[in-house]
């Protein structure tokens, strides 16, 4: 099991909107926070593939 931090937010309209702090590009949407948990993990599991062209991700550089 791995931890795969995200950032999420609550709409004016009670939605969620968040995306994967390591794909800041690709958001998701859901109708409460565990309906966006759902979502953000389907979209981890298609993006970590590799097997998309385009995809940009975020990474850190250790720097010494």
């Amino acid at each position: 099991m791995t931890h795969e931090p995200f950032t999420y937010w609550m709409e004016p309209d009670g939605s969620y909107l968040g995306y994967l702090n390591s794909f800041p590009d690709h958001w998701t949407q859901g109708t409460d926070l565990d309906n966006l948990k759902v979502h953000l993990l389907d979209l981890y599991k298609e993006l970590s593939k590799g097997d998309l062209p385009g995809i940009r991700k975020v990474e850190d550089l250790l720097v010494l």
